[in-house]
């Protein structure tokens, strides 16, 4: 069975829940305490992070490649496009959102306390990446069109934080907002939940 190890308010946590769950097998989550991680966590993660994913001998960390581990070990429903180019594109689309949004969500969700001007400025990096996504979820249902897959995934927990992280996204985002919404009313979605993470979005 796979195991992982999973911050209850870890937004890359949260995306290899959604997709355990998405895909309906057999799974135990443990829930790590990010304030106090015990001390095997570094063991199988040289970096000290979770999530990470234990099958038999095979110990996996970062969200994307855990994923993409899932996805290819159990293909219904599959996630990532089954033509070589969409799924290179995926993965140049899952690489641009590391660097330019998941860079900024880790900077707010930094442990140590930050100066102010480095968050707002984070926020505002956000806020307008966000922005510019905008017109491609005006006639798409998902990132990649009808189907949903990885990357609707990736972005999720940012788009469910929003709240939390005091950003505000400006009228001509209402797209995204309502492509949110979709992704959220998923079960697979609402099951992957946590407790903290329930009370992140009023």
């Amino acid at each position: 069975m796979m195991v992982l190890y999973s911050g209850t308010t870890c937004p890359f946590s949260q995306r290899c829940r959604f997709v355990l769950f998405e895909k309906g097998m057999d799974f135990e989550i443990r829930d790590i305490d990010l304030y106090n991680k015990p001390e095997d966590i570094s063991v199988m993660n040289p970096y000290g992070q979770v999530p990470i994913l234990v099958e038999r001998d095979l110990v996996l960390y970062e969200s994307n490649i855990i994923n993409e581990y899932i996805d290819e070990r159990f293909p219904h429903p599959q996630l990532m496009p089954a033509d070589p180019v969409m799924r290179a594109r995926t993965r140049l689309f899952l690489f641009n959102f590391e660097k330019e949004l998941f860079i900024h969500v880790s900077t707010l969700e930094n442990r140590a306390p930050a100066d102010e001007k480095v968050l707002e400025n984070a926020r505002q990096n956000i806020r307008e990446r966000l922005s510019q996504l905008a017109p491609l979820l005006i006639k798409n249902k998902f990132m990649l069109g009808e189907e949903f897959s990885m990357l609707d995934v990736a972005i999720a927990p940012l788009l469910w934080r929003l709240d939390h992280y005091g950003i505000e996204l400006p009228k001509n985002a209402a797209p995204i907002q309502k492509y949110a919404e979709r992704i959220f009313s998923r079960p697979a979605y609402i099951e992957a939940l946590t407790p903290s993470e329930k009370v992140m979005r009023r």
